[in-house]
């Protein structure tokens, strides 16, 4: 009992003595400074080949959230002479899911500095398809991209579904169980009887 005593006194004073480490600077800025336009990290950096250019995708901030400022950074530069493209990009953006609903544009933004930035804020958290369309040399390009805002369920309709048809399928099984069960105890009091 004294042992436990000492320890717990012990654990005491170390608490009371070690001060809490408080973290309100990441990458070296203050916490209440960092917004979409910061310099974090982004969520999802995505490069691709299409046609004549490669194209980089980034999303801002690291955890977009519902009902908070966001950004999508794109950058195209052609194949071959690694030229970033000059025209207009067009964003748009539908629900990721089998009956999706109507495209919504979000805005169709001119280069400034090699970026195409577009803002973004959703109201409600879920699984998006973020579209960039633009023409070059006669030819139309669009390069679809995820994009998951806030902390969405991981029950999509065919996880749903599998559940479903799984708890069917046990329900059956212990239902034909019971039934051959009782027609086991059926046939071994027929056969007392007999």
């Amino acid at each position: 009992m004294q042992k436990i005593r000492l320890l717990l006194l012990l654990a005491l004073v170390q608490v009371c003595i070690v001060p809490p480490a408080v973290a309100h600077h990441v990458l070296g800025r203050p916490s209440y400074s960092l917004s979409e336009d910061s310099n974090t990290p982004p969520s999802m950096q995505v490069e691709t080949q299409i046609g004549k250019f490669f194209v980089t995708y980034m999303v801002f901030p690291a955890f977009p959230r519902a009902n908070e400022p966001g950004r999508v950074n794109l950058y195209a530069t052609r194949i071959d002479s690694g030229e970033p493209y000059a025209g207009q990009i067009s964003f748009s953006v539908k629900d990721d899911s089998w009956f999706s609903s109507d495209e919504e544009t979000l805005g169709t933004q001119p280069i400034d500095d090699g970026v195409f930035r577009q803002g973004f804020q959703f109201n409600k958290d879920g699984d998006y398809i973020i579209t960039a369309r633009f023409e070059a040399d006669g030819e139309p390009y669009a390069i679809d991209f995820p994009l998951t805002i806030g902390d969405t369920s991981s029950s999509t309709p065919i996880t749903v579904t599998a559940i479903i048809i799984v708890l069917f399928l046990a329900g059956i099984n212990i239902i034909k169980r019971k039934q051959l069960l009782r027609a086991k105890i059926r046939a071994g009091q027929e056969d007392k009887h007999a």
